[in-house]
């Protein structure tokens, strides 16, 4: 097992480790608590939980959060900005995948027939 230094610099580069606390999240966005609530609540970002239940947050998810905000900010209702945002979250795996199955075609030998 490495050392508990070792790991503690591993969770440095961790996008998905949860390493803000809610106040210390809302502080980076400029919002509020209640703005990183409501998120959770329309389903885009599940903070993970603290032994003692208080929300964790990962740099990735402080950056989609980031994402909503901007759209609030221009006007998009927090719901809308939600589904905004996971819709073009879902539009780019799927593009990612395209992209790997064209990849993956010109690739393959061709086909001979029997």
């Amino acid at each position: 097992m490495p050392p508990a230094s070792s790991r503690a610099v591993d969770n440095l580069d961790d996008d998905d480790y949860p390493a803000y606390t809610m106040g210390r999240a809302a502080e980076m966005l400029g919002t509020t608590p209640a703005f990183l609530r409501a998120l959770g609540e329309h389903r885009l970002i599940t903070p993970l939980r603290s032994e003692g239940g208080h929300r964790r947050y990962s740099r990735y998810q402080l950056r989609i959060a980031s994402r909503a905000r901007e759209l609030v900010d221009q006007g998009t209702p927090i719901e809308a900005a939600c589904r905004i945002i996971i819709l073009e979250d879902q539009l780019e795996e799927a593009q990612r995948i395209n992209q790997q199955l064209r990849t993956a075609g010109r690739q393959s030998p061709p086909k001979t027939s029997a």
